[in-house]
C-alpha cells in the first residue's frame, strides 16, 4: 500500500511540468544576462581601460600621476614634390630608478651600487649618495639617473639587478640642428619644470603641439599600494597635433647658407631673409642670424639669438619704402609715370634740418620713373605732397604698416607709424615728408615682404602664413587656405609699379646687378640708424625684389644690420641675386629675356 501511494504521488501533473520549464528558462536567462554583464565588463577593462590598467600594473610612485601626451611633430617640405622632412620630433630616453623594497639587504645594495657606478662612471661621492638611496628599503621610487640612452638601458637590463626599473621619457629633438631654428623655436621649461614651447612655432602653437594630459587617480594602502577597487579614475591623454610648415627645405637651406656667408663677408651684426609666394602668402624660406641649435639652446652667447629678426626687429626701412608711397599716389591718380618735378637737391622748410638727397646730389627735372631709379628723396616729398597726408596714412594702413601681420610665430611686433598721427592736419609735415622715403617710421621685414607681394599680386594683399596643415591625433586635418585680406591697389597701378621696379634694377644699380635672362623688379634701401641726438653713421641695408616680374613666383627681402659696407647695392642686392638664380632654377622657370 505504501508503494502504491508513492507511485501515485510520483506522477507529474501537467501544470507542475510547465512551472519547471519556466524556472529553467529563468535560470538560463539569468545565466546569460550575468555572462553578458561579465563580458561587457571584461571588454571595458581589457580594451577600453587597457591603458589605465597597464599604467596601474607598471607600478607608480604617486597617488596622482599625470599621463603625458606625445608632443606633435613639426615638419617642413619640398614644395615641388610634397616630400616631408622632420624639423622637430620626440626622442625617447629613460629615467633609471630603484624600487628599494625589492633590495633585501646591504650586500645586494652594494653590488647594485658597484655595477651602476661602473656604467655611469661615478666618483666616490656619487657612489656614496647612490648607496644611501639603495638602502632606504621602503621607497618604491628612488631616481638614479635621467636622460639615459636606450642602449645603456639594455646593458643594465641584462644585468638583471633587483629593484632597478626604467621609465621611458620623451625629449624634444631637432634633427636639422640650426636649420630654421628661429622659425621653429625650442622646447623649454616653465617655472614648475613642465615642458613649454618658447619662440617661433613651438611657442605660438604650444597648446596644439602639447595636446592634453590624462591622469590616473586612486587610493593607496598604508604600504603605498594602489587599491584597484577604491574609486579609480582614468583619463586618456590626447596627443599633440603635427604641424606641416610651408617652408621649403631646399630653399631654406640654400638661402640661409648664402645669407650667412653674406653676414660674415660684410661683417654685419645680424641678417634677415624671407621668400614668400605673393599669390598665396605662403612663406617658403625664412632666415635670421645669429641663430642657435635648439638641441642646445642654453649654450647661446646672447639670448637675442632666439629672436626671429624678420618679425621681432622693427627698423627704419629707408628707400625700399619709396615704391609704397609711389604706388599710393599713382593709384589715386594724383601723379602719372610721366609727371615731372624740379629737384633742387634739398627741402629746407619742412624740418629743422634740411632734407637732402643721398650724397647731396641735385637731379634737376625728373619724371617719376627717374625718382625711383635714382632714389630721390626730394622727389618722394613731391609725391606725398600731391597725395596728401591723410590719403598717405590711409594707404599705409591698407598695406598693414603699424599692425602685426598675424603670422603664426611667437614674438611678432607691429612696427611704428605713430609719428604720422601727431599732427591731425592734412598738410604734409616733417614726419610725413621723411616717412615718404622710409625715415622716421619703423617696419618689420615681414611687413615689407607682404607690401611688395601685394604689388606683385596685382594689388591684392594675401595674409602671410607658415603652417600649411594641422594634423590632429584623431585623424582630422586642417589645411590653411590662402586668404585675401583686401584689395589695396588697382591691377593697372600694380603693373605700372612693377614695371618701374624693373627699370630700377636694370638702370638704377651697377651693371650686372640684375639676374640674367629674367625681368626682376626691386629696390635697395640704405637707411641710417637713429640714435641719441640724431642719426648714426651706421646703416641698415635692404633689398626687396619680385621674381620674375611677369607671373611672379616669389618676393624676397634681404636685410643686413650694420654691415661694414657703404651701400645696399653692394651687400643686400648681390645676396638677393645669388639666391634668386638658385630659386629660379629650382622652380624650373625658363628665362624670359
Amino acid at each position: 500500500m505504501y508503494y502504491s501511494r508513492l507511485k501515485k504521488n510520483s506522477i507529474i501533473k501537467p501544470e507542475n511540468k510547465n512551472i519547471g520549464n519556466f524556472r529553467l528558462r529563468v535560470l538560463v536567462f539569468v545565466f546569460i544576462f550575468f555572462s553578458l554583464i561579465i563580458s561587457i565588463r571584461l571588454f571595458y577593462l581589457m580594451v577600453i581601460q587597457y591603458d589605465f590598467y597597464e599604467a596601474l600594473a607598471a607600478g607608480s610612485h604617486e597617488i596622482y600621476n599625470n599621463l603625458h601626451p606625445k608632443r606633435g611633430l613639426i615638419l617642413i617640405q619640398d614644395s615641388r614634390s610634397g616630400e616631408e622632412y622632420v624639423l622637430a620630433m620626440n626622442y625617447d630616453k629613460f629615467l633609471v630608478y630603484a624600487d628599494t623594497r625589492k633590495i633585501k639587504n646591504n650586500e645586494t645594495a652594494e653590488m647594485i651600487m658597484e655595477k651602476i657606478s661602473e656604467i655611469f662612471s661615478y666618483n666616490d661621492e656619487q657612489k656614496a649618495s647612490l648607496l644611501v638611496k639603495l638602502n632606504k628599503r621602503e621607497d618604491p621610487y628612488e631616481p638614479i639617473e635621467n636622460k639615459v640612452e636606450e642602449s645603456v638601458v639594455e646593458i643594465i637590463k641584462e644585468m638583471n639587478l633587483p629593484g632597478i626599473n626604467f621609465i621611458r621619457q620623451p625629449f624634444r629633438y631637432y634633427p636639422e640642428g640650426n636649420l630654421a631654428s628661429t622659425v621653429v623655436g625650442f622646447l623649454g621649461k616653465d617655472i614648475n619644470g613642465n615642458d613649454i614651447g618658447r619662440y617661433g612655432i613651438e611657442g605660438y602653437w604650444q597648446k596644439e603641439l602639447a595636446g592634453s594630459g590624462g591622469f590616473v587617480k586612486g587610493s593607496r594602502t598604508a604600504l603605498g599600494n594602489i587599491i584597484p577597487a577604491a574609486n579609480m579614475n582614468y583619463k586618456k591623454p590626447i596627443n599633440g597635433a603635427d604641424l606641416l610648415l610651408t617652408i621649403d627645405r631646399t630653399l631654406e637651406y640654400k638661402a640661409c647658407e648664402i645669407l650667412k656667408n653674406g653676414l660674415e663677408r660684410y661683417k654685419a651684426k645680424s641678417a634677415s631673409l624671407i621668400i614668400m609666394d605673393p599669390s598665396t602668402g605662403a612663406i617658403r624660406a625664412m632666415c635670421s642670424f645669429p641663430d642657435f641649435d635648439p638641441n642646445n639652446y642654453g649654450k647661446v652667447e646672447n639670448i637675442e639669438a632666439y629672436n626671429n629678426t624678420n618679425i621681432f626687429t622693427a627698423y627704419e626701412p629707408g628707400s625700399i619704402f619709396k615704391p609704397i608711397t609711389m604706388a599710393a599716389a599713382l593709384n589715386e591718380g594724383v601723379i602719372g609715370v610721366e609727371t615731372t618735378f624740379l629737384d633742387t637737391g634739398s627741402r629746407t622748410e619742412l624740418c629743422k634740418t634740411p632734407i637732402k638727397n643721398a650724397m647731396s646730389k641735385v637731379y634737376g627735372v625728373q619724371d617719376m620713373n627717374s625718382v625711383l631709379k635714382n632714389s630721390i628723396n626730394t622727389g618722394m616729398i613731391f609725391v606725398v605732397e600731391k597725395l596728401g597726408k591723410n590719403k598717405f596714412l590711409d594707404y599705409l594702413n591698407a598695406f598693414g604698416f603699424g599692425l602685426a601681420e598675424g603670422i603664426e610665430l611667437d614674438k611678432e611686433v607691429s612696427g611704428n607709424i605713430k609719428t604720422l598721427y601727431e599732427n591731425k592736419k592734412n598738410k604734409v609735415d616733417c614726419y610725413t615728408a621723411t616717412a615718404s622715403f622710409g625715415q622716421g617710421i619703423t617696419v618689420t621685414p615681414l611687413q615689407m615682404a607682404v607690401a611688395y607681394s601685394t604689388i606683385a599680386n596685382g594689388g591684392i594683399m594675401m595674409k602671410p602664413y607658415i603652417v600649411e596643415e594641422i594634423r590632429y591625433a584623431d585623424g582630422k586635418i586642417e589645411r590653411t587656405r590662402p586668404t585675401e585680406i583686401r584689395k589695396v591697389l588697382d591691377k593697372k597701378t600694380a603693373l605700372t609699379v612693377s614695371g618701374m621696379l624693373v627699370n630700377v634694377v636694370d638702370k638704377g644699380h651697377p651693371t650686372g646687378s640684375s639676374v640674367n635672362g629674367y625681368y626682376i623688379g626691386g629696390k635697395t634701401g640704405t637707411a641710417q640708424i637713429p640714435g641719441p641726438g640724431g642719426y648714426l653713421k651706421e646703416t641698415n641695408h635692404s633689398f626687396v625684389g619680385i621674381a620674375p616680374i611677369f607671373n611672379p613666383k616669389f618676393v624676397m627681402i634681404v636685410k643686413f644690420e650694420k654691415p661694414q659696407m657703404t651701400w645696399a647695392d653692394s651687400t643686400a642686392l648681390p645676396v638677393f641675386n645669388e639666391i634668386s638664380k638658385f630659386a629660379l632654377q629650382y622652380y624650373q622657370i625658363p628665362p624670359e629675356r
